[in-house]
Order: structure tokens, then sequence, then C-alpha cells
């Protein structure tokens, strides 16, 4: 066949020629796309920051499940004899002002204000997941009564509630913690969802569902939802080390978890009054408490980067 475009050398046109059609057709159906998940596991992988936080992470997580592993002395094993005293072989960071091992009770503290941050972060994700995806997607009557319950909740600040309302309840369980502060906690997640519900729910992919007859409720859970949680996964995990600080904080004021369980919080409040004389009482659980909640931050921010849509566009 002659060559028609002068532009275009001769030795290209034969072997374009010679190309079979198998082999295109074999490299179209090799060739995926991948998904929004992949890249974004793509892009953390390779940030060290990833890595160090999951790693705090997993192992407060051991901690807080398994804490005989990491301490083989009683938290409630105290001797007034020991009042403040110094390291010594077995206890490595001296004794609280009650004679109690400083070590075990902040490895046995753990599990108490891991499990309310847990469990405020899965139900205020969960409720305020379903409710922001109806309000968004449906609009209406409901968006308006939604968006207003929401705006009175954002009205009170999550602690100031938490103490007024646990100042009423006579049992204080962690369950019950996470309770509570989840009743204040969850327009954040509300309000993020509904917005990102609204962006999804006009793209072509949600026009092309209504246009063959799809029900609005399986767009809203097939198409919409799963296209629109990636913010929401990001908030809840930053939101997992501010419901720990709420948590630390209800118990400091007294008003927390029961004088039987232990937390930092508790530990942090109960120190003060050797702040003085032995500061490592009160340093020790507030490093812990610190680096636990700066875990769940740097994995927030990881994961809010790597979802971006503009940060992946530029990569």
């Amino acid at each position: 066949m002659p060559n028609k475009n002068p532009g275009v050398q001769p030795h290209f046109v034969a072997a374009l020629e010679d190309t079979p059609l198998v082999a295109i057709d074999r490299l179209d159906e090799t060739a995926k796309a991948r998904s929004t998940w992949a890249d974004a596991w793509e892009a953390m992988r390779r940030r060290p920051t990833f890595w160090i936080s999951s790693g705090l992470i997993l192992l407060i997580v051991l901690v807080a499940l398994f804490p005989t592993w990491f301490a083989s002395v009683s938290p409630t094993q105290c001797q007034l004899s020991d009042s403040n005293g110094v390291p010594q072989s077995g206890h490595p960071l001296g004794f609280t002002f009650q004679g109690c091992d400083v070590y075990a009770r902040i490895i046995f503290g753990t599990s108490a204000s891991v499990t309310v941050g847990i469990l405020a972060a899965v139900i205020v994700t969960l409720f305020g997941l379903i409710v922001g995806a109806l309000a968004g997607y449906y609009g209406g009557f409901l968006d308006g009564v939604v968006s207003r319950i929401g705006d009175i909740f954002f009205a009170v600040p999550t602690v100031l509630g938490a103490i007024v309302l646990l100042s009423v309840l006579p049992d204080r369980t962690p369950v019950v913690i996470a309770l509570v502060i989840s009743i204040f906690a969850w327009p954040q997640v509300a309000r993020i969802m509904r917005g990102a519900v609204l962006t999804a729910r006009n793209s072509d992919y949600v026009v092309a569902s209504v246009a063959l007859g799809v029900s609005k409720f399986k767009i809203l859970v097939r198409h919409v939802m799963p296209n629109a949680i990636a913010p929401v996964i990001v908030i809840a995990t930053v939101s997992l080390g501010t419901f720990i600080v709420a948590e630390a904080t209800l118990s400091f004021l007294g008003i927390g978890l029961g004088p039987g369980t232990m937390s930092w919080g508790r530990d942090i409040g109960e120190a003060q009054t050797s702040i003085r004389t032995s500061p490592q009482v009160l340093l020790y659980p507030s490093i812990a408490l610190s680096l636990t909640v700066l875990a769940f931050l740097m994995l927030g921010d990881v994961l809010r980067d790597a979802l971006d849509p503009q940060a992946r566009a530029r990569r």
C-alpha cells in the first residue's frame, strides 16, 4: 500500500501493517484501570509515615488486647512503702503516690482508653454515614430535618455535653462513655458524608443508572456510597484519636470511667498530687496518650493525602 502520509516513515507503516490484530486485542484486554483504593495503597506504602503510624497502632492494639504479654506485675498490687518510689528491678518506671507500678498501670490502662476511642469511632462513623447519605441523596424534607438537628448538636461542645450527661448517669463503663461521646460527635461525619453524596449523585454513572430504571436505594448503596465513603474513612481515623483524648479529659476531671477502671486520664489526674516531687508519674501516662493520638493523626493525614483526588492527579 502506498504511503499516503509523507510525514510517516515507510518502515513504520510497514511495521504497523504487519502487526497482528490478535496482539492488539490482547493488549486491550490486559490493560485495566486501577481503582481508587489501589492508587491510594500505592501512594501510602511509599511513605514512611504510614509504616511508622501503622506500627504504633498495631503495638497499641496488641497491648490493649493482651496486656499480660507486656506486664507481669499486677497494676492493683500497691504498697504505700513504695509511694513515689524510683525505678528498680521489675519496675522500670517507678511507683505512683499510692505505691502502684507506673508501667503496669500504663499497660493495663491502654485497654479502656483504646476501647472507648474505637467504640466511639465505630458508632459515630456508622450513624453519621447512614444519616448523611440518606439526607444528601434524598434531600428535601429529610435533608432539612437532619441538617437542623445536626446544627443543634454542633452548638454543644463534645466534652461539655458529655460532662453534663455523665453527671446524671450512675454507671460509667467504656461502652457508656463511648455512647455519650457519640451523641455529640456524629454531626461532623454526617455533614461530610452528605457533602460527598451530593457531589456523587450528579455523576454520569448515577444518571445512567437512573435511566436504566434502577431504584434509588440500590443506586445509593451500590454506586453512590462506595464512591463517597473515602472522606468519611479519613475523618473517622482522625476522630479516633480525638475520642481517646475526650475520654482522658473526662477521666481527668473525675467524671469519666468509674473508680474501678484504669485509664490514662485517671492516672494523669491522680498524678497531680505528685507533680513536684515525682513528675515522672505524670509524664509517662501523658507520653502514652500523646503517642497514641499522634499515631492516629499521622495515619489520618496519610489517608487524606492518598485519597485526595487532586493529590492523585498531581502524581
